[in-house]
This record gives structure tokens, C-alpha cells and sequence, in this order.
């Protein structure tokens, strides 16, 4: 009878474990939706009053006439953001899926901040070898002291959901996220490159409520200054669309071979295409 419950324990067991790294694949990717409504949404809408949606991704110079009154001296966007990151108020992803596990560490984001430079950096290790090996390759970049400056992160990506609601017959555009970019121009690797992403929801709810530098200034009337989560509500920005969701999660520019010029017609296309689905909506 023991042997028999020891056989039973260890099939069990057996069971157990191939069950749970079955589970476990599964758990490293989070359903935004596992509830019925957008868990990053500012005003969620539940899934069953979706009757169409789509991914558009948009990119934002800050420098832009438009966009200026977001980067206002002293309460540039980036700065306010940077800041609060730095402070431990706000929360930097690794990329706008914002998933678990993607979180920047303060050391991983104090690095990103950091400027590449061009001068070797060597460390003991480094000289170690240099006294051993002369023929010891060093590495051709490094990571300077400077950091770059809040003005220098002009270059942003708004990640959000083209909603039609067809409770209240409308379309949202709902922001998930919002990721600060390096710009190419700025440093020597000549790319732009993440400095982090952040939840839309959580710099609205932690970092822009009732915070007097977060304003989008008004540059005809100081009276009617506006808080950012309003800016963004009421769409006082310009952009373009890089993106819009597709199978091969491919940008525009990239589908149509990396011509710069066919991306910014198939940019303005595709905002031409999301205006008038909600128009035949009514129309027919």
C-alpha cells in the first residue's frame, strides 16, 4: 500500500509539473482585455461595445510649431517626465507594450540617459589585459558622463486604439502609451533609439492631476493655460501616423520598401481611411 501511494505521489507530481510549464508561456504575455475593459485606458470602454478597432502608432516632434506649447521652457514634457521618473513617481517600460517584465530599472534608465561617447572606456579588466595582450581589442564606444539634456528628447511615439463605441455611436482615440525617443541627431550612433515608455493612464492619474507644470501652454492667452491630460484629450498636437496595425507589425515606411516619401502618402492615406470609416458609418 505505501509503494502504491509513493507511485501515486510521484505521478501526481509528474502531472504537476508539465502542467505548470504549460502555464507558464501564457503567463509572460498579459491580456490588456482579461477583464472586458483596456486596463491602460484612461475611459475604457468594454469589448462588447467595441464594434471596430485598430492600433495606430504616431509620431510627435516637439519642436514643431504646433507642439511648442508642450515644450515650454522649463515645462518641456520631456523634462516633466524625466523628472518625475527620477523621483520615483511614475513608472518607465522597456517598450509601449507596458507588460510585466518590461519595467526600466533606475540604473537601466540613468544609463539610457547617459551619452554614448567615442572614447574608449577601460576599466581594470581593460588594463589587465592591455599589459598581457597587446593585441587586445578595446571596445570602439563607451559610455560617457554627460547626460543629455531634457530639451535634447524631442521625439515621442503615441501608442493608441482607434475606437468605434457603437453604445454611444462615436470614435475614440484612446492613448495607451507614450515613449520618449533619443533622437538620431543627438548622439553618435546617428539612429534614434527608446529611452523608455510610460503608461498614458499613469501620467495622468500620478503625474499630470492638479500639477501646475503640466501645462500646455497658450501662447495667445496665459489665462488658458491647459493641463496636459486636457491637451491630449482635446488633440492639441501634431502628428503623423507611422503605423497602423497590421500582420507583420510592420511600420508604413518599411511596407513600402523604406521609401520615406510613399510612407508620408501612405501616412496621410491612412488618416484619411480612419476619418472616413466613421463618416460612411453615417452616411449609409
Amino acid at each position: 500500500m505505501n509503494k502504491l501511494s509513493v507511485i501515486v505521489s510521484v505521478i501526481f507530481c509528474a502531472l504537476a509539473s508539465i502542467a505548470n510549464a504549460q502555464e507558464t508561456p501564457a503567463k509572460q504575455w498579459e491580456d490588456p482585455y482579461a477583464t472586458g475593459f483596456n486596463k491602460y485606458s484612461v475611459r475604457p470602454i468594454h469589448t462588447s461595445d467595441i464594434m471596430y478597432k485598430k492600433t495606430v502608432i504616431r509620431a510627435l516632434d516637439l519642436r514643431e510649431k504646433q507642439n511648442l506649447p508642450l515644450f515650454s521652457r522649463n515645462r518641456e514634457f520631456s523634462r516633466l517626465i524625466i523628472d518625475a521618473t527620477l523621483a520615483g513617481l511614475i513608472t518607465p517600460y522597456a517598450n509601449d507594450s507596458l507588460g510585466n517584465g518590461q519595467q526600466l530599472s533606475m540604473d537601466d534608465f540613468n544609463a539610457a540617459l547617459v551619452m554614448p561617447s567615442d572614447a574608449p572606456a577601460y576599466t581594470p579588466e581593460d588594463t589587465l589585459m592591455m599589459f598581457q595582450n597587446e593585441d587586445y581589442s578595446y571596445r570602439a564606444t563607451s559610455v560617457g558622463g554627460d547626460k543629455f539634456f531634457p530639451t535634447d528628447i524631442y521625439q515621442l511615439e503615441i501608442k493608441e486604439e482607434w475606437l468605434f463605441d457603437k453604445q454611444r455611436s462615436r470614435q475614440y482615440f484612446d492613448i495607451d502609451a507614450i515613449t520618449l525617443y533619443i533622437p538620431a541627431d543627438k548622439n553618435i550612433k546617428g539612429i534614434q533609439y527608446v529611452l523608455a515608455s510610460y503608461s498614458y493612464k499613469e501620467l495622468c492619474e500620478k503625474l499630470f492631476k492638479d500639477n501646475p507644470k503640466a501645462i500646455w501652454f497658450n501662447p495667445e492667452n496665459e489665462r488658458e493655460h491647459k493641463n496636459l491630460a486636457d491637451a491630449f484629450d482635446l488633440r492639441l498636437f501634431s502628428s503623423y501616423i507611422i503605423k497602423v496595425s497590421n500582420p507583420k507589425d510592420s511600420y508604413l515606411t518599411d511596407i513600402y520598401g523604406g521609401d520615406q516619401q510613399k510612407g508620408i502618402m501612405a501616412s496621410q492615406w491612412a488618416a484619411f481611411e480612419l476619418l472616413e470609416y466613421e463618416h460612411n458609418l453615417w452616411e449609409f
